[in-house]
């Protein structure tokens, strides 16, 4: 998609999609346009396995997650560069690590 197509997500997808994800534990950001969540794993074979899946997806798809290990954590911070803020590719993004992150538990 190119970096003219992608917008910031609306008012309305705001009340509607990013609530969706908030309720599954995704906060957004004080400081910037983003949303952050940790999450843990039993150790770090689990947490890299989660994270080559979440690459796997991330380089398919052209969207590249803010991330940070130590051990069996995993702390990602999703936003859009192109468009300066969140956007579908982040609800999107934000949908499959969750989905991705159950594989685990």
């Amino acid at each position: 998609m190119s970096a003219a197509k992608i917008r910031k997500l609306t008012d309305e997808q705001r009340s509607v999609d990013l609530k969706a994800v908030e309720e599954a534990g995704w906060k957004v950001q004080s400081d910037r346009d983003a949303i952050y969540k940790e999450f843990t794993f039993r150790d770090f074979n689990e947490a890299f396995g989660f994270m080559t899946r979440v690459a796997l997806r991330a380089d398919k798809v052209d969207h590249h997650p803010e991330w940070f290990n130590v051990y069996n954590r995993v702390n990602i911070t999703l936003s859009t560069h192109d468009c300066g803020g969140l956007s579908e590719r982040d609800i999107a993004l934000a949908t499959f690590i969750d989905g991705a992150a159950k594989l685990f538990v």
